[in-house]
């Protein structure tokens, strides 16, 4: 399905670029690299370009946080109510902010919410800075912060579709989720070196300036005014539901959602990963072996991200999402199966190659599949989607790990999800028949 050029931005240095876009392959080393193509629209690459700065300072204060419950407190069990307090507000406001996305001009909508996101990352350095050491207070300012993020996921991802045609759509995505695994892999170190030089609080400052470069780059993209037959749309929980009843109907769009449900709950085991760490590749010294169990499905997400330019053209997206998810399960079957670290590490970076490329064409799938009124809504469940699916994982595989022990339940969620993948696939077509 293509999009409409009255979705797009109809910048003039897009309608210059266009001409080289005609060019079916790249020669090469270039053909199997990153696809760069959407950052040759301005639109797009503002919006990009922002990403960069941001994934990194949130996850500045992403550890931020829980250090500085677990320093007032002392316990990990507050650290774990911190985490359930900030996705209480993030599940309901992504649905609810899915909505608004279909109901007002986009841009309007992001430069609202990345404003409330800098001002409550600059809430938190205040009451660092002055010492306040209110437990209540940081729960307080992560479930804010967790709403304006809920409202500014589904905008921000529906916009792609209206700056990037439906052919670049991958490539579009490959780009952000190179970015922000890319944040996830470097905030977290980087933290680790600037709080003793710099100290805690002066973390949350750094992610409020850089906040300050995404509002900038929000602001001078073009007006992205919902199309009009959705112009007197509200945003209430009539076209909440609305959106859960066009998923209904959509089945390539359900599948979608039930293919990242499948990996990410029954194949997520990092819940295991302490209790691996230290019984199956303690001699590797358990600290090392924990740091790299743990980092080493973002770093294949990145390698993948960086060589997306050898699937991100494919046209098949519901056969790539299909293999990608079993490929994910195959791997995490073997990781279970490794008694090296070393092999350990290189499947889970295998099933992060397998999540990439998942995200990328589920993504797509999401933005060509849904018409554009309903693509904030779409993003909206998505969000919840992806927040929820890694939580209930830890619960699943904690439990079973505790009963069967941690590698016979991290090989049994493996096999899981190849086998109900394949079954999905099998017992309904829509997902294996779309192309783009």
């Amino acid at each position: 399905m293509s999009v409409d050029a009255s979705e797009r931005s109809t910048e003039d240095e897009q309608t210059a670029a266009a001409p080289q876009e005609q060019v079916a392959a790249r020669c090469g080393w270039r053909r199997w690299a990153m696809d760069t193509r959407p950052l040759r629209r301005p639109a797009f690459r503002r919006l990009w370009s922002s990403t960069i700065v941001t994934a990194v300072g949130s996850q500045l204060t992403a550890v931020a946080v829980p250090k500085q419950i677990y320093d007032i407190t002392g316990s990990s069990a507050w650290v774990g109510a911190a985490s359930l307090a900030g996705l209480l507000p993030l599940v309901v406001f992504a649905l609810w902010g899915g909505a608004i996305a279909d109901s007002m001009d986009r841009r309007k909508l992001l430069l609202v919410t990345n404003t409330g996101i800098a001002v409550t990352s600059l809430l938190f350095w205040v009451q660092a800075v002055t010492g306040m050491e209110s437990v209540a207070a940081l729960m307080v300012l992560l479930a804010v912060q967790q709403a304006f993020w809920g409202i500014n996921s589904p905008a921000r991802n529906a916009s792609i579709a209206r700056l990037v045609p439906a052919d670049e759509l991958p490539a579009a995505n490959a780009l952000g989720s190179t970015v922000m695994q890319t944040g996830q892999v470097m905030g977290p170190l980087l933290a680790g070196v600037l709080i003793p030089v710099i100290g805690l609080a002066e973390l949350y400052l750094i992610d409020a300036l850089a906040l300050c470069v995404t509002v900038w780059a929000v602001f001078k993209l073009p007006a992205l005014p919902p199309l009009k037959a959705a112009a007197e749309r509200r945003a209430g929980i009539r076209e909440i539901v609305a959106g859960f009843r066009y998923i209904a109907l959509h089945t390539v769009l359900l599948l979608s959602f039930l293919a990242d449900i499948i990996a990410m709950v029954f194949g997520m085991p990092r819940a295991l990963f302490p209790q691996l760490a230290g019984q199956t590749y303690g001699s590797y010294g358990e600290g090392l072996a924990l740091g790299l169990l743990f980092a080493a499905i973002p770093i294949g997400a990145v390698v993948g991200g960086l060589f997306s330019g050898t699937f991100s053209r494919a046209r098949r997206h519901g056969w790539m999402v299909i293999g990608a998810v079993v490929a994910w399960g195959a791997a995490i079957t073997a990781f279970g199966l490794s008694d090296s670290l070393w092999l350990a590490v290189v499947f889970l970076a295998l099933a992060g190659v397998a999540d990439m490329v998942s995200m990328v064409f589920r993504g797509a799938i999401l933005l060509s599949a849904a018409s554009d009124e309903m693509r904030g809504r779409m993003q909206g469940v998505f969000t919840v989607v992806v927040a929820g699916g890694p939580r209930l994982a830890d619960v699943l595989h904690g439990t079973a790990g505790s009963a069967f022990g941690p590698r016979a339940a991290t090989v049994g969620g493996g096999l899981l999800v190849v086998v109900l993948m394949l079954g999905l696939a099998a017992a309904l077509p829509a997902l294996r028949r779309y192309r783009v």
